[in-house]
């Protein structure tokens, strides 16, 4: 049995669902109402839209953790199914999107200390900086460690999520009407259901965590399934009438043009005090989610070492467990990515990272349920997250996808280097 409470033991069921809501639950949601505003009506059927295929999405990667355990991942379902290759280009691709989104994590993090704090405004880079190796410190003790900071941080960010559904009833328990977007005489449009459904796929990012880091998971092929459908549909719930309520009872040029949404709709329905610590909660919400992809960017790369994708040195453990060489290396390629992008500013880069970070991961997702298929799991689920996949993906835009696609090429160089440095000592397993 498992002992969990050594340092660096592993997460049980109460971890994984705050690593899964964690991971989802970041910056980008405090920011998204703005973007959603223009579409109204047509934003809350997107929501239904993306929480259907996520749900589906989750359920494919659940049923395949229970029917292939010893896979250790969505990597290890896309190489039984079409490979080796195309395994590593999948992971190689989802653990660049990880650790340059944690970058963006860390911004946004100091950005929203900043209100607090005005002098982080000139020393933003010294700061994320900081940020991203105090995470790391965390992680450098193990997956519980992190599991804890997790659980810790999850409990703060949904304070303004929950504040706002509170608030919901009491406005219309309210003796001045609420004023409510009527829904379109002309009904909704494909159109814009559509793109408003790309946008709040970004938000639902993080559902694929609980399996990616698999080997730090007690009993995974119970508690990874229980944690990945868990978190997925209280996010999805949480999302869709939070984001709902904000884009449709508060005027829709006001929201669109705020920086600060979930603030102004406190400041509508309440007031002005309570109003200002939606910031504090926000950069709360980008650090628990730091902390959550700072694990994953760590497991990943080791798992692909283990698997003998990568070079074997970058599944080394500490005495804590930790895949000490993966997570050093990501953060200090964080490091560098954090001190070349300087000169752009916290909005364009946050956008460009979370319409790259969609697209990689739609990448994963359409070969988890390609590889539900081809394995026979879960079928008629899996065609439906296949069918998803794609046109969310095409939804996405060509130049931003055929960018992923080069991203999953560029790492091949390092993947024949590995194989030609150790080709005994690599696992078998088809080309």
């Amino acid at each position: 049995m498992t002992d969990t409470k050594r340092p660096g033991g592993k997460l049980g069921l109460s971890m994984c669902v705050a690593l899964v809501m964690g991971n989802m639950i970041g910056s980008g949601v405090f920011l998204l109402p703005a973007s959603l505003a223009p579409f109204g009506w047509n934003a809350v059927a997107g929501w239904a839209l993306t929480i259907g295929g996520a749900l589906a999405l989750a359920f494919v990667l659940a049923r395949l953790t229970v029917t292939h355990p010893e896979a250790s991942g969505p990597t290890g379902f896309v190489e039984r199914a079409f490979g080796r290759i195309p395994s590593f280009m999948i992971g190689w691709a989802y653990w660049v999107s990880v650790w340059t989104a944690n970058v963006t994590l860390a911004v946004a993090s100091v950005s929203f200390l900043s209100i607090f704090f005005p002098m982080l405004h000139g020393h933003m880079a010294i700061a994320t900086i900081a940020l991203i190796w105090i995470v790391t410190a965390v992680n450098w003790r193990g997956a519980r460690a992190a599991g804890r900071f997790q659980v810790a941080t999850l409990a703060i960010k949904l304070v303004p999520l929950l504040t706002i559904v509170i608030l919901i009833p009491l406005a219309f328990g309210r003796a001045e009407p609420v004023p409510v977007m009527p829904f379109p005489a002309e009904g909704l449009s494909a159109a814009a259901v559509g793109g408003s459904a790309i946008l709040t796929l970004w938000a639902l990012l993080g559902f694929e965590s609980a399996s990616v880091a698999a080997d730090k998971v007690h009993n995974p092929t119970v508690t990874i399934p229980r944690a990945t459908m868990i978190g997925t549909a209280a996010t999805g719930i949480l999302y869709l009438i939070v984001c709902s309520a904000i884009a449709l009872m508060l005027p829709a040029a006001d929201v669109a043009k705020s920086d600060a949404p979930f603030s102004l709709f406190v400041e509508r329905y309440w007031a002005h005090e309570p109003a200002l610590f939606i910031a504090a909660f926000a950069a709360i919400s980008a650090l628990g989610t730091l902390n959550g992809w700072t694990l994953i960017q760590a497991e990943l790369p080791a798992t692909l070492a283990r698997q003998g994708l990568l070079p074997a040195w970058v599944a080394r453990e500490n005495r804590h467990g930790t895949p000490a060489a993966a997570l050093l290396l990501s953060s200090v390629i964080a490091t560098g990515c954090v001190i070349l992008n300087n000169n752009k500013s916290t909005s364009e880069m946050f956008t460009f990272m979370a319409v790259l970070s969609t697209s990689v991961t739609l990448w994963l997702y359409l070969a988890c349920a390609a590889a539900a298929l081809r394995l026979r799991v879960a079928v008629p689920v899996a065609l439906i997250g296949l069918s998803y996949a794609l046109w969310t993906l095409w939804g996405a835009g060509l130049g931003v996808s055929a960018l992923s696609l080069v991203l999953m090429a560029a790492g091949l160089p390092l993947y024949v280097w590995t194989r030609m440095a150790a080709p005994r000592s690599a696992p078998a397993g088809g080309e």
